[in-house]
């Protein structure tokens, strides 16, 4: 028994640690991500034409693998800059609590985007490019352009909307196609991040407002898009989930703006985005992905409950 204590002992320090790296990296989050680059597969016409028997898996894999590691060391780079800011503002972060130390975050970060460029380079050399990117855009977000009100929302939202131009990367052609799509995601975590600026102080309802008419014009692009190729009613199905969940959270912000529901807005923000890339897989005509991707949303709700999602 006197082994066993001891060796209890000795594993406290590092489940603690290991804990504290995940905590970084924010699952939930993460899972949406992988959905984004799912969506992004259905976009590039992939598996429109195959036969689930015939379909290759191992660049798919690889896209989710990377996307992974880029979205997963952007956030604990967030942390890494925000280690001073976050002493006073979140002190239940593991950098501030001492858990993970900032050496140890920079080293994860870093592994983990590397991962992200290095698994998009095995698909094709534009992927790659595209993940390079992606890690570029969270770092200069991380640094700079987050304590700028303009340039923080459009930085944060080009990071996603690279991510879904990375799965329609697999079909490297389709992006020539479809490269506008982008913006779509753009607009959405623009809304998003104007949403999380009153998190720790509470908002402001003009930023709320206008992040209500910056989620209208997603759902409208998304809406139209299906009915120009005849997927609508399929589409629906996801879009109306999708827009009860984010409009439901954001309206109890603007009428009580505390922090903690402003926090709750975003968190339905997030993790919204995997019904936003159902409902793109369903308006592309890959119901079959848009069931799965939607299989991700209760995964994603899970993991939201053990680790902080802002």
């Amino acid at each position: 028994m006197l082994i066993n204590h001891r060796s209890s002992s000795v594993n406290l320090p590092e489940l603690k640690k290991i804990t504290g790296f995940l905590q970084l990296m924010r699952p939930a989050n993460i899972i949406t991500s992988v959905s984004d680059v799912l969506a992004g597969i259905a976009i590039s016409g992939f598996l429109v034409s195959s036969n689930f028997t015939e379909i290759n898996f191992l660049p798919i894999i690889l896209l989710c693998i990377s996307t992974i590691g880029l979205y997963g060391g952007g956030v604990v780079f967030n942390d890494v800059f925000d280690a001073a800011l976050d002493k006073v503002e979140r002190p239940e972060r593991p950098i501030p609590r001492g858990i993970v130390t900032i050496k140890e975050a920079g080293i994860l970060g870093s592994t983990l985007l590397l991962t992200g460029i290095v698994a998009a380079i095995m698909v094709n050399n534009i992927s790659g490019l595209l993940a390079l990117l992606i890690a570029v855009a969270a770092l200069v977000y991380n640094k700079w352009s987050k304590h700028y009100m303009l340039a923080g929302p459009l930085n944060m939202g080009l990071c996603r909307g690279l991510n879904l131009l990375l799965g329609i990367s697999i079909v490297t052609a389709a992006l020539g196609q479809w490269w506008f799509v982008a913006f779509v995601p753009v607009i959405y975590i623009a809304a998003i991040t104007m949403i999380s600026r009153g998190e720790v102080h509470g908002g402001n309802k003009s930023a709320l407002y206008f992040s209500v008419f910056l989620y209208s014009i997603v759902i409208a692009a998304i809406f139209l898009l299906s009915y120009n190729k005849g997927m609508l009613l399929w589409t629906i199905i996801f879009l109306l989930p999708f827009a009860w969940m984010i409009f439901t959270a954001l309206a109890k912000a603007i009428r009580f703006t505390l922090p903690q529901n402003i926090g709750k807005a975003v968190k339905a923000g997030v993790i919204a985005l995997i019904l936003m890339n159902a409902a793109w897989a369903a308006a592309f005509g890959v119901i079959t992905l848009a069931f799965l991707i939607v299989l991700l949303l209760p995964l994603s709700l899970w993991l939201a409950k053990l680790f902080a999602v802002t």
